[in-house]
């Protein structure tokens, strides 16, 4: 179905029955990131699915101060009480993580606990955070350059998504471009400008404040972002940490029985960790 949300149309898919549950994508995903979900976990949870603001059908407005990390959360949070849901809990991934956090962050009594798929709080250094954000703008320009399929040729090559070419099968590899492809040039510059890395709040001394359940899933291969994780599981409160076996930064792919087990047996409370 579509939405309107403080002036944008949004595509979201509510899905299943029990205590809520939403899932945000990734950076050039969209809801049918998570098809090979839906069916076991709305047995259990009613699940919101959300195409993130530039992504799938969602609508790509032109002004890239939209897509800030105060305007997509308020989004989510318009959501939700247009749904008439006061607490879910909220799994997001890569860039869908980031706002996740920043959502329970900035939302913190609508959020039950969070799941953070290969994600991070932003970045703690100014030099880091001024060198991202030059980069994602270049990033940006490229996209509107040289056209989508392009991008996704450079985006599919870069060494964090290495693990997929020797993981997934070629028709896997194959749906999962053909996902990418039908994201919108705007959309993808715009959201690389407003909700980049750089741009984000950083959000490293905000962890010590989250009392909910947080739990952190990371691929062994990925190694960036499990020493990112490491680090963020020292400083939350109440976290787990899951590194995968056999996975790199997009486990739900890559792994997807394991990542599916993992989500519902943490959400059940039956999540044994060694």
């Amino acid at each position: 179905m579509f939405m309107e949300v403080n002036g944008i149309k949004y595509h979201v898919e509510v899905v299943g029955e029990g205590d809520p549950l939403l899932v945000l994508h990734g950076f050039t995903g969209s809801i049918q990131s998570w098809n090979p979900f839906i069916e076991e976990w709305s047995k259990q949870f009613t699940l919101i699915l959300v195409d993130l603001l530039g992504h799938g059908q969602t609508d790509h407005p032109p002004d890239s101060k939209r897509y800030s990390t105060e305007c997509a959360t308020l989004d989510l949070q318009t959501i939700l009480n247009t749904l008439g849901v006061g607490k879910t809990h909220v799994l997001g991934y890569s860039m869908g993580g980031r706002l996740a956090l920043s959502f329970t962050i900035m939302f913190p009594n609508s959020v039950q606990s969070l799941i953070l798929e290969s994600s991070s709080p932003g970045l703690s250094e100014k030099k880091e955070r001024t060198d991202r954000e030059a980069n994602d703008y270049k990033l940006a320009s490229k996209i509107e350059q040289e056209g989508i399929e392009a991008f996704i040729d450079y985006w599919e090559g870069l060494p964090l998504f290495r693990s997929q070419q020797d993981i997934l099968s070629f028709d896997k590899r194959q749906r999962l471009r053909r996902e990418r492809l039908k994201n919108d040039v705007a959309g993808l510059g715009n959201s690389l400008r407003g909700f980049g890395t750089g741009v984000q709040p950083s959000w490293w001394e905000h962890l010590q404040t989250l009392q909910i359940p947080v739990l952190l899933i990371v691929g062994e291969d990925d190694k960036k972002f499990c020493r990112i994780n490491n680090e963020m599981n020292k400083r939350l409160p109440n976290s787990k940490i899951i590194v995968v076996k056999d996975a790199g930064h997009t486990i739900h792919l890559e792994q997807p029985e394991i990542f599916g087990k993992i989500v519902m047996d943490y959400l059940k409370g039956k999540l044994n960790i060694k």
